[in-house]
């Protein structure tokens, strides 16, 4: 069980694969939290404790770790184009959880970035002035946000994305790695870059780029990558 006599301000993660474990590790080493358990929907509960903490059924969280004095953090990755996330996201607010934000302390945030809560902003991160990050917005490592640019809710940027500046991204986009997009450019809502796309003028919502695909150079060698898009 935790040892309630550590500081730090009272937090539980929802998830118990492998975002919580990532979650945990940041909120434990590198935020103002102390992390007193986890929680998930008994249909994915495996086991009963992770890192010596408790794992409790979704449906009785807030019975042990009452709303009002514990705060939550979503640790759900892509699933379902982020709609998982989204889901579990809005059932903890209507639980009465206020949910927490992780901002690695090794990112570089201009003093007036506005960012969301359920937000986890990993390192070497580059948010340039003026900067707008929504809700439930996860950025992986090493990604660039250019100035002026917006992020609508629910995203999931993977890492080493270059987004310029003055670029507005609608809720629920999911960017793979090494994606870019120019400047001035609106991203629709739903829409998916695939690793390595390069996208230069505004997006339907619901758009799909498949991303670039390194080709086999033994043409008799069965081809053994996918691309992340399908």
């Amino acid at each position: 069980m935790p040892d309630d006599r550590k500081p730090g301000k009272p937090l539980v993660i929802y998830g118990n694969g492998s975002v919580a474990q990532v979650a945990y590790e940041y909120f434990t080493h590198d935020s103002g939290y102390r992390v007193l358990g986890f929680t998930v929907e008994r249909s994915v509960l495996r086991e009963t404790s992770m890192f010596d903490l408790p794992v409790i059924p979704f449906d009785e969280v807030e019975l042990v770790y009452p709303p009002g004095s514990t705060t939550m953090f979503v640790a759900v990755g892509y699933l379902q184009r982020n709609r998982v996330r989204t889901r579990i996201y809005h059932e903890a607010k209507s639980k009465g959880y206020r949910l927490a934000s992780y901002v690695s302390s090794r990112a570089f945030v201009w003093q007036n970035v506005a960012i969301g809560e359920n937000c986890f902003i990993l390192e070497n991160n580059v948010l340039q002035p003026f900067v707008s990050i929504g809700n439930d917005v996860f950025l992986w490592s090493g990604n660039h946000l250019g100035h002026h640019s917006r992020i609508g809710d629910h995203c999931f940027i993977s890492g080493h994305v270059i987004i310029c500046g003055f670029v507005d991204v609608g809720a629920s986009c999911l960017f793979g790695v090494n994606s870019t997009i120019g400047n001035n450019i609106r991203i629709g809502a739903d829409t998916v870059v695939g690793a390595g796309a390069l996208i230069v003028h505004d997006t339907p919502p619901g758009t799909k780029f498949r991303g670039r695909l390194a080709e086999e150079t033994d043409p008799s060698a069965q081809r053994r990558t996918k691309p992340l898009i399908q």
